[in-house]
C-alpha cells in the first residue's frame, strides 16, 4: 500500500504554523539577579546592633550574591566535587584535594570581604555583627565555602591561648588575601583554619579521642599520632587538633607545611561521601610523627577549642536563618509568576498563609543571628553581662534555628511543586544542606545538654537570659506567661526534658525580640502560634485572624 503520509503538512516544508509542543508557558523566570540584602529584618538587626557603618557594603555584596554569576558560581562548585589526589604521577605523597575554579571564586570573595578572620584586627564596634550579616547576604550563593571562612573565624580567639604562636599567625588569619596554594604558612598573604576533633570511637565524646602528642626535645612541640575521623576543609593551611598529651586531651596548631617547606605528614585517607554540602571536602586525616605546636596547658585542650566552637556554633546559626531566608525568596519568587485555578499562587489564600508561616519563621532566625553576633562582638570588647548572656543563648539558638531548618526547607522546596525536586531548581541542594547545621558543631542532643550545662555551672548565664527577656515583659501577655511557664520548667529541668526545656528558651526568646523590634503583625503572629498555641503542625497553619498581608509585604523581596 502506498503511504498517505505526504497528506499531512510538515512543519520542515514550511505549512506548519500550530503551536509547538514545547512552548513553555506559565514558568517564572529566572530569580537572579536579585539583592540578597533586600531583607528588612536583616538590615534593621545590623543597625540595632551597633554595625550601620556596614550596611553599604552588605547592600552591595547582597548585589553580588544574586547576580546570576555568582549563583552559577554556587551550582558549579557543587556539580563539580572536590577530587582527592593523594599522590603525584611520581609516587610522592602529595594529599592534596582539587577544587573547581568556582569554589575558589567564592572563597575570594568571602575572605576579601571579611567573612574570615577579618573581624579580629578591625577595632570598629559592631565589627562582628557586619561579619555575619555578610554571611547571611553571600551564603545566597553556596553554603560549603562557609565551612572554611567559619573556622578560620573560629581559630583566632583559640590561639590566642598561646600568644607566641598567635603572633605569628593572627595577622595572617585575619587577613584578606586568598592564597590556596599549600606552601610555607609565614611565606604567605593569608591563611586558613581547620579543626581536627572527632575520632570514629567517640564523635562529640573528645574526650575519649585516641590520638597521642609526644613531647619532642623542643619546648611547646610535639608529634602526633593518630587518626581524625571528620576534618573537613583539609586544605586549609593550619588546623587546631585535639589530642591526649602525658598532662591530658590537649589543643595543638598542626601545620599542613612545617617551616624548613616540608610537607607535614597529614595523610588523607578518603573524602566523606556526604549527604550534602557536596562542594566542601570533609577528610579523615591520619597523622603519624605529624609535628604540632602546643595551644594552651596541657590537659586543658576542652576549654582552649571551645571557644573556637562557640564561634562555630554561631555560623552554624546563621547559616541556617540564611538556608530559611534563601529558600524563602525562591518559594516567593516562583509563587509569584506561577498561575493554578484561576489565579497566581500568591494570590492563593492557602499559598499566602504557608508563605507568611515561613516569612514569621526567617525573620525569628534572623533577628535572633543577629542578636547572637551583636552579643559575640560586645563579648570581644569586654563586656561581661554580653558575654554570659552570649554562652547560654548560643547554645539555644543552635539547637533550635537549626532543628527549624529542614522542615522550613521542605516546605519552601513544596511551594515550588514538582519543579522544586528537580535538581535544576537548586532546591534539593538547599534541602540536603539542612540537617547538617544541627549536627555539625554538636548535635541537638549535645547543644541541649550544654545548656544545661551552662545554667549549673555558670549562674550568670541564666540570670544574662532572664534579663534579656525582661526587657519585653508586658508587652504581650502570651509572651509573659511562656516566660512563666519556662522558671517553672526550670525548677524541675533535667537531662530527659532538656529538649522540652531549651525549646522554649528559644521561642521566649525569639518573641522577645520581635515584640521589641518587629512590626505589630509580625510580633502578634508569632506569639499567637509559636507561644499561645493557635497554631497546627506544620507550616501554613496561622490563624485567620493573622496579618498575613502585612507579614509578607515585609518578608518578600520587592517584585520585579
Amino acid at each position: 500500500m502506498a503511504s498517505t503520509l505526504t497528506q499531512f503538512p510538515h512543519p520542515e516544508h514550511g505549512e506548519y504554523d500550530g503551536p509547538g509542543t514545547h512552548a513553555v508557558t506559565n514558568q517564572p523566570p529566572p530569580p537572579a539577579p536579585y539583592d540578597a540584602s533586600d531583607d528588612a529584618a536583616l538590615l534593621e538587626g545590623l543597625r540595632r546592633e551597633g554595625a550601620d557603618w556596614a550596611e553599604g557594603d552588605i547592600r552591595r555584596l547582597g548585589k553580588r550574591a544574586g547576580s546570576a554569576e555568582a549563583q552559577e558560581w554556587g551550582e558549579l562548585a557543587n556539580r563539580h566535587e572536590p577530587v582527592l589526589r593523594t599522590h603525584d604521577r611520581y609516587g610522592h605523597r602529595v594529599d592534596e584535594v582539587d577544587f573547581h575554579p568556582s569554589w575558589h571564586r567564592l572563597m575570594r570573595t568571602a575572605v576579601a570581604e571579611g567573612l574570615a578572620g577579618a573581624p579580629w584586627a578591625d577595632a570598629r564596634p559592631g565589627a562582628h555583627v557586619a561579619r555575619t550579616a555578610g554571611g547571611l547576604v553571600w551564603g545566597h550563593t553556596e553554603a560549603g565555602h562557609g565551612c572554611p571562612t567559619s573556622m578560620t573565624y573560629a581559630a583566632v580567639p583559640a590561639l590566642r591561648a598561646q600568644p607566641e604562636l598567635a603572633k605569628v599567625y593572627e595577622p595572617l588569619l585575619t587577613s584578606r588575601e586568598y592564597d590556596p596554594v599549600l606552601r610555607v604558612p609565614t611565606e604567605k598573604p593569608g591563611l586558613l583554619a581547620g579543626m581536627g576533633m572527632t575520632e570514629k570511637q567517640g564523635g562529640s565524646d573528645v574526650r575519649t579521642n585516641t590520638t597521642t602528642a609526644t613531647p619532642t626535645a623542643e619546648p611547646g612541640v610535639y608529634t602526633l599520632r593518630g587518626h581524625k575521623w571528620f576534618t573537613s576543609a583539609p586544605m586549609c593551611d593550619v588546623f587546631l587538633v585535639l589530642a591526649q598529651a602525658p598532662g591530658g586531651l590537649s589543643c595543638f596548631l598542626v601545620p599542613r607545611v612545617l617551616p624548613d617547606g616540608t610537607r607535614n605528614p597529614f595523610r588523607i585517607q578518603r573524602l566523606k561521601d556526604k549527604l550534602g554540602n557536596r562542594s566542601n571536602a570533609s577528610s579523615e586525616p591520619e597523622f603519624d610523627r605529624t609535628v604540632a605546636w602546643l595551644v594552651g596547658p596541657e590537659g586543658r585542650g576542652v576549654k582552649t577549642i571551645i571557644e573556637m566552637v562557640n564561634c562555630t556554633r554561631l555560623d552554624c546559626v546563621m547559616a541556617s536563618a540564611t538556608l530559611m531566608r534563601k529558600t524563602l525568596v525562591e518559594a516567593g519568587h516562583h509563587v509569584r509568576h506561577r498561575s493554578a485555578f484561576g489565579a497566581l499562587l500568591i494570590d492563593q489564600p492557602l499559598m499566602r498563609n504557608v508563605l507568611a508561616d515561613l516569612a514569621l519563621e526567617s525573620e525569628a532566625a534572623t533577628t535572633l543571628t543577629l542578636r547572637l553576633a551583636g552579643a559575640a562582638d560586645r563579648a570581644a570588647r569586654g563586656d561581661a553581662g554580653e558575654a554570659a548572656f552570649r554562652r547560654i543563648a548560643t547554645a539555644v539558638g543552635k539547637y533550635w534555628v537549626t532543628k527549624r531548618g529542614p522542615a522550613f526547607t521542605a516546605e519552601a522546596l513544596e511551594c515550588l511543586g514538582g519543579n522544586g525536586y528537580v535538581e535544576e531548581s537548586g532546591m534539593p541542594r538547599h534541602y540536603r544542606e539542612a540537617p547538617l547545621l544541627s549536627i555539625w558543631e554538636g548535635s541537638g542532643n549535645v547543644n541541649a545538654l550544654d545548656v544545661l550545662r551552662a545554667l549549673g555551672r555558670e549562674p550568670s548565664a541564666g540570670e544574662a537570659l532572664f534579663a534579656e527577656l525582661s526587657l519585653a515583659r508586658g508587652a504581650d501577655d502570651r509572651l509573659d506567661a511562656a516566660v512563666t511557664r519556662l522558671k517553672d520548667r526550670l525548677a524541675v529541668a533535667s537531662q530527659t526534658s532538656a529538649r522540652r526545656l531549651v525549646e522554649l528558651m528559644a521561642l521566649t526568646l525569639q518573641a522577645s525580640l520581635l515584640v521589641r523590634y518587629a512590626p505589630p503583625a509580625v510580633a502578634d503572629a508569632f506569639c499567637v502560634t509559636r507561644l499561645g498555641g493557635d497554631w497546627g503542625h506544620s507550616f501554613g497553619t496561622l490563624p485567620d485572624g493573622a496579618d498575613l498581608t502585612s507579614v509578607l509585604g515585609r518578608a518578600l523581596p520587592a517584585a520585579d
